[in-house]
């Protein structure tokens, strides 16, 4: 398979979540094309530079890796609809029997398609991936963990991906996010026992919005006494609401230790704000929460956005830092109904004061634009004994998920990077 092509009829299970379990397309991708794909993307994300070129002597993928589009239902819990979801499962090829079974869970695309299934498009040998259409962070797993012979299972969220159907996103909505990924992972190992696989050990791991997401799903897995045997989170937003005072701007930090300036935030964050009040004002009912929130100057800016996640030339120029996005007094006073409302939930979804009884590690950037490290503590000293923080030296945004999975120890600490990690406690 000179090109990494295979495809595959659908397989069908019924596992323990909502309806049928279905692998509704598959492809076969080399090692040699997954190495490939990786050192193209790989100075994406390491930027600005903090890790060596991606060196395939070192972390090159040892398996060729089938994908799977996995197709299942799941029942939305904040509004009771019943949904088809979608997800990708990545299997090494050639491994039988049990292996060690990775949840992964992406963080934010602004988009609609930009999703972890979307990757089975590389049926086609000749399919370029791009960093604007394409999953690169779920690319870099696939080949980090699939490649070294774990199974991996990634959701593509509510309101993402083929089977949307025009639903609104479900943008840090902690039940929908939740039984979501839980359906999924259900979903991928009813595919897996279809095949004669199952999983030896649950291993955990998100990035950004993956991140709270994979905290979120760590305690329902716990809550149901389901073992996991280690948890990898980077550039985790723990406390809605203290991210939310920092993205408007009336929250701020002391600077790292040693730093003499920290990088400015992200023009995108209004964005991820836009996003999570659209979805706080579908999925808990706020009506017209983004009128009371939002400045009336940019309401038409935000209405657009939130319909079809796509900037204009003209908005593009214009549109809202998020200092300048919210309603005057939105942390200080009163202002509406529904933002008191929104202000509660977003409290009532933070995922900072857990006591974690398995291991987990907290990656962290120093120069990380979205997330001041200084935000990721109070979960560090809370979670108890078994949480270890990976604080990474100029590490922005991408650069802290890159860190973790391709670093050394010089980079990482003496917890090394998370397949290392990883390996160790399998």
């Amino acid at each position: 398979m000179a090109a990494g092509l295979s495809k595959a009829g659908p397989v069908l299970a019924r596992g323990r979540g909502a309806g049928i379990q279905d692998a509704d397309q598959s492809c076969r991708i080399s090692a040699d094309r997954l190495n490939a794909l990786v050192a193209k993307a790989y100075p994406l994300f390491n930027t600005p530079a903090i890790l060596p070129p991606f060196d395939v002597q070192q972390h090159g993928a040892r398996f060729d890796v089938d994908l799977h589009r996995i197709v299942t239902q799941t029942v939305v819990p904040e509004t009771g609809e019943e949904l088809s979801i979608s997800g990708l499962l990545a299997l090494p090829v050639g491994v039988r029997g049990e292996l060690p079974l990775l949840s992964w869970q992406h963080g934010t695309i602004l988009s609609f398609d930009q999703v972890p299934s979307n990757l089975t498009l590389l049926a086609d040998p000749s399919y370029a991936l791009t960093d604007a259409a394409d999953s690169l962070e779920t690319l870099f797993n696939i080949q980090r963990f699939a490649g070294q012979g774990y199974a991996m299972v990634a959701a593509d969220y509510v309101g993402k991906g083929p089977f949307r159907g025009g639903h609104s996103e479900g943008y840090a909505v902690k039940d929908a996010s939740v039984r979501t990924c839980l359906d999924i992972l259900a979903a991928g190992q009813a595919v897996m026992r279809k095949m004669g696989l199952s999983g030896s050990k649950l291993f955990l791991h998100g990035w950004s919005q993956g991140a709270l997401n994979t905290q979120w799903l760590h305690q329902a897995l716990r809550k149901q006494s389901r073992p996991i045997a280690a948890t990898a989170v980077a550039s985790p937003f723990n406390d809605l609401n203290e991210a939310w005072r920092y993205w408007a701007g009336v929250q701020t930090f002391p600077l790292p230790q040693g730093a003499t300036t920290y990088p400015p935030l992200p023009s995108w964050i209004s964005l991820c704000m836009v996003i999570a009040l659209g979805s706080y004002e579908f999925y808990y009912g706020l009506n017209g929460l983004m009128k009371t929130a939002i400045r009336p100057e940019y309401q038409d800016f935000a209405q657009q956005f939130w319909k079809n996640y796509k900037l204009s030339s003209d908005q593009t120029a214009a549109f809202p830092t998020g200092s300048e996005l919210l309603v005057p007094g939105f942390f200080e006073r009163f202002t509406a109904r529904q933002n008191s409302a929104f202000l509660r939930h977003l409290a009532a979804n933070r995922a900072t004061y857990w006591a974690y009884d398995s291991p987990i590690r907290f990656d962290y950037g120093l120069a990380d634009e979205a997330l001041h490290p200084a935000m990721v503590f109070p979960a560090l000293s809370a979670g108890g004994a078994l949480v270890t923080g990976v604080p990474i030296a100029g590490g922005s945004h991408r650069g802290t998920f890159i860190a973790g999975l391709y670093g050394n120890t010089s980079t990482l600490g003496v917890s090394g990077n998370i397949l290392d990690w990883f390996n160790r406690l399998r």
